[in-house]
């Protein structure tokens, strides 16, 4: 069964009590269509038993996602979306410093913080690309953490097979490295990672991902990562009683069902981002090749060029913004707001 695409109504959009209403609210990444048909059903049907408690501690969930994958539910820990399993991460390892690429997800310099962490940030390079030469030399004793995102956010650019390869065999054994993978929905299969050769040769791997992107389902706040040996049960200490609700289950099951309507959606996004991205390469603005479903367009002046037309985008202090992408009316609301700006 193939879904037919529709674009998204405007009572979906929403209103701030600013000077100039949001029209399109394009500064979380978020999929711009409402979860499957399917999916919708299951976690409808899963709330009539909303009476019940669902697992003391999760068990059903890992085993699904688990099969999916084609792991051990054991090398499974599950959360409330990637930031909780981040969040759990980051509790499970103490003290010392996060190294992570700058910008990035806003996420982690909250969880350092909130963790008694302290966050090392590293410049990307030039390109936009994380600079792994730059963060290997930045490692030193006090390292407790690793952040890598393939594809990057906010950049959507993505790390070279090799070089992540490369990178993991530089890096000390006792330095957990977390490979935050929440876009690789979007990635065409050829540019995924092996994540069952890398996990087996880097015992200090953690795979992050999450069903809030591609799936839609941010709001069920479904997330997980995948390890192995003594850190993933670091991790899994770390897990809520009763934090996972069983409609969670549901929808993770109807989501892997439904395989064939979500490679048509997420093919939908990626055309719609080329589109968008073309269009403002054609107005002047450098935008990088994305492989998520959003775009980073550089600054300045585009964050406030976009507020000013009633698009909210996730900005920047230099003036670059990143949206969104995937809703028709919406880029060219955008291409609308930026044509002029060069």
């Amino acid at each position: 069964m193939t879904v037919r695409l529709v674009e998204p109504t405007l009572p979906s959009l929403r209103f701030h009590t600013t000077a100039t209403p949001t029209l399109f609210d394009l500064g979380l990444s978020e999929n711009p269509f409402p979860p499957l048909p399917s999916v919708l059903a299951a976690v409808n049907l899963a709330l009539t038993q909303a009476n019940r408690y669902p697992d003391f501690l999760p068990e059903e969930l890992p085993r699904v996602i688990a099969d999916h994958l084609g792991v051990s539910p054991d090398d499974v820990v599950v959360g409330a979306g990637a930031t909780g399993v981040a969040m759990q991460v980051t509790r499970a390892l103490g003290s010392g410093e996060i190294l992570t690429s700058t910008p990035t997800f806003d996420g982690y310099p909250i969880m350092a913080d909130m963790a008694g962490m302290t966050l090392v940030p590293v410049p990307l390079a030039p390109r936009g690309d994380q600079d792994l030469s730059a963060m290997r030399r930045a490692v030193n004793r006090r390292t407790a953490l690793i952040v890598l995102c393939r594809p990057h956010n906010p950049t959507g650019t993505v790390l070279d097979a090799a070089a992540v390869g490369s990178f993991l065999a530089a890096i000390p054994q006792r330095v957990p490295v977390l490979l935050d993978e929440a876009y690789v929905e979007f990635l065409a299969p050829t540019d995924r990672l092996d994540i069952h050769t890398l996990l087996r040769r880097h015992p200090n791997l953690i795979v992050l991902r999450t069903f809030s992107k591609a799936y839609g389902l941010a709001g069920l706040r479904i997330g997980y990562c995948v390890g192995h040996g003594e850190l993933i049960e670091r991790i899994r200490r770390q897990q809520l009683p009763f934090g996972i609700p069983t409609t969670s289950v549901a929808a993770v099951r109807a989501a892997y069902a439904a395989g064939t309507e979500l490679r048509d959606r997420v093919d939908h996004i990626n055309r719609e981002r080329e589109l968008v991205r073309m269009s403002l390469r054609g107005c002047g603005i450098d935008v990088p090749r994305s492989s998520a479903n959003f775009l980073y367009l550089p600054g300045p002046g585009v964050a406030t060029a976009l507020r000013r037309a009633g698009i909210k985008a996730k900005a920047y202090p230099d003036g670059s913004a990143r949206i969104a992408v995937g809703d028709p009316a919406a880029g060219r609301a955008v291409h609308a707001a930026l044509v002029d700006l060069r």
